[in-house]
């Protein structure tokens, strides 16, 4: 499929560029009326509806079916766009054409929730935006108390109407500035400060003798013993012992100073 030249009966490969100028140009015209206008820019668009169904080669999904979801999300896109808002067309229309392919997908897709889940689920949220009304906020435990559920129900039921999300996604567009999902994660594993102990920690190892780094390196990457790095280095498992705690102690001082 990812080789795939035609879909649709189109051929993607001879798919019109337009500028941002023609963009303006023919949208103007679109919203005067001009039904030649609006086939011109829904073809010269199609480039950008295959760039994001290229995000779903992986889902195993009927390339033409998904390509036309996506050209369905450009339509709407084009139908309810509003020039004067000073948003690009693209970004307003990336979101919509997302939404539309991942609907197809969804209702596609073989695994189905029950009619009784989902039929909990919006009452759920119906009860939640009762709560939010009220300027309550609505917790799982406050809505499971509420509807008198168990709050595991609550939580089932929302993550089973819950679509998956690429971190790519975008979550706010406004004056051609797109924010991600991504964007908004924050990684545990890689802030400020392990960056800098990770630094540190290099600098540290930089400093040590050649065979103090091979001992480091053996020992606590490939996971050997001392008595197997004694017999590759050449020395005693004693004297693997004493450079090890030698250049531990180097590091760990190393931190201190």
């Amino acid at each position: 499929m990812l080789q795939k030249v035609e879909i649709c009966g189109v051929d993607t490969s001879g798919l019109p560029l337009l500028t941002a100028e023609d963009n303006e140009r023919l949208m103007k015209q679109i919203k005067e009326g001009d039904e030649k206008a609006r086939e011109e820019f829904i073809v010269g668009n199609m480039r950008l509806v295959l760039s994001l169904v290229k995000r779903f080669w992986a889902k195993n999904a009927n390339a033409d079916d998904v390509f036309q979801a996506g050209c369905i999300g450009l339509i709407k896109s084009i139908d309810n766009f509003n020039p004067e808002i000073g948003v690009k067309f693209s970004t307003y229309a990336v979101p919509m054409i997302l939404g539309e392919i991942k609907r197809y997908l969804r209702d596609g897709n073989s695994l189905r929730v029950s009619r009784s889940i989902r039929d909990t689920a919006y009452r759920i949220l119906k009860v939640r935006e009762s709560i939010e009304e009220r300027d309550e906020e609505a917790t799982l435990s406050r809505i499971a108390e509420e509807m008198q559920v168990q709050v595991k129900e609550v939580a089932y039921a929302l993550d089973a109407i819950s679509d998956p999300v690429s971190l790519y996604d975008p979550v706010y567009n406004k004056s051609g500035d797109t924010l991600l999902l991504v964007d908004q994660i924050f990684d545990e594993k890689n802030n400020a400060d392990s960056w800098t102990e990770k630094v540190a920690l290099s600098e540290a190892i930089a400093e040590l003798d050649e065979r103090e780094k091979k001992i480091l390196f053996l020992r606590y990457y490939e996971g050997k013993t001392q008595t197997e790095i004694s017999k590759e280095v050449g020395i005693s498992q004693a004297q693997v012992s004493r450079l090890e705690k030698n250049a531990l102690n180097e590091i760990r001082n190393s931190f201190l100073s």
